[in-house]
């Protein structure tokens, strides 16, 4: 972990959203940001399953680093518990740890592959294989952040805005980010620029951890409304908008947080550049659009409520889908780590390799 902290700190920045420590791996409790920072240890898998599910990790490229932490956990307790069925409980604990949440292809693409690792290691070295492993995707995560942030950062205009939705930075990822790597990677390109971020209802990820992050690495933010965006893309203060993903589709199709393919739409109509930053780790091969992509529904009362306090009326029903599908015809760009990917999108997307 201190290489990848040090990897970090050259680039920029210095948050990461979890903990391997002392055999230990703890999650950081985005819930409780940006008023507290409180990590929470996870002693097992199906702790580790559950800060997934909860929301005290989130953002794809995290999701999946935790995942396969998760799978480190599940070995040390096959190992002591079960150590001639390891493989079977294995398995079984994988099945359990791609159903945390199921928009995010980072987290079965991370499981997939501590899994086949796994399965060709031998019994008495199996978890160290796998600590190594996760701690593998982890650095390649960070470092496929920084080399988007380098390509990325070429593409945004000098003393232009730049505005982006929920939090696709340091805290979504193993540190350093995706959208807001892009930023950074313009920022250390000696770029002027204005960061404008989504309050992002809601759950508010950009009121609460994408303005706290940027503020803590000194970079300049304003806060806006969701719906404040059309007027802010209409206004000619915004260069380029600049997302993350959480899954995209062989054809090129988008998921994201809700909300993003309203902005696409904007863009396309005040001729703002959308781009998509995403490690190729979230390009699903196998999904051949959007339409066949799950969108995740959660409790209504999260947008009843504003924290502990209702805002709607009593007993009226709300529609709280996760994610939206923008469509690859929207999308000006989608910089990964191999390279900036422009349309057509599927032969663009073709070429790349997980």
């Amino acid at each position: 972990m201190k290489a990848i902290i040090q990897l970090l700190k050259e680039a920029g920045s210095h948050i990461v959203p979890f903990r391997w420590e002392n055999e230990t791996f703890s999650l950081l409790d985005q819930r409780l940001l940006p008023h507290r920072e409180e990590w929470i240890v996870c002693n097992s898998w199906q702790e580790a399953v559950s800060g997934i599910r909860e929301m005290v990790v989130r953002g794809a490229p995290a999701i999946g680093i935790t995942a396969a932490f998760a799978m480190v956990l599940a070995v040390r307790q096959a190992v002591k518990e079960v150590p001639k069925e390891y493989k079977a409980f294995l398995r079984q604990a994988a099945a359990q740890i791609k159903k945390a949440r199921p928009t995010a292809v980072n987290l079965s693409w991370a499981v997939g592959r501590m899994l086949k690792v796994l399965d060709g290691s031998e019994h008495d070295q199996i978890y160290e294989v796998a600590v190594d492993e996760a701690l593998a995707i982890w650095t390649e995560d960070v470092q496929a952040n920084i080399e988007m942030g380098r390509l990325g950062g070429m593409l945004m205009e000098d003393q232009k805005g730049i505005l982006t939705h929920c939090n696709a930075g340091a805290l979504a990822t193993g540190g350093y980010g995706t959208a807001l790597g892009v930023i950074r990677g313009a920022v250390r390109q000696g770029k002027g620029v204005r960061v404008f971020a989504d309050e992002t209802r809601p759950w508010l990820q950009g009121a609460r951890l994408t303005a706290w992050e940027l503020m803590e690495d000194g970079i300049g933010v304003t806060l806006n409304v969701d719906s404040a965006a059309g007027v802010l893309l209409s206004s000619g203060r915004i260069g380029a908008v600049v997302v993350g993903a959480d899954r995209i589709a062989a054809n090129g199709d988008v998921a994201n947080k809700i909300g993003t393919y309203m902005l696409a739409v904007l863009c396309k109509e005040n001729g703002v550049p959308f781009y998509v930053a995403a490690p190729s780790s979230t390009f699903d091969h196998s999904c051949p659009s959007g339409a066949q992509i799950p969108i995740e529904e959660r409790d209504m009362e999260e947008v009843t409520t504003c924290g502990k306090y209702r805002v709607a009326a009593k007993g009226v029903s709300a529609f709280n889908p996760v994610f939206d599908v923008t469509p690859s015809s929207l999308v000006s760009a989608i910089i990964t780590e191999k390279g900036v990917l422009r349309p057509p999108y599927d032969k663009a997307i073709s070429t790349l390799s997980n």
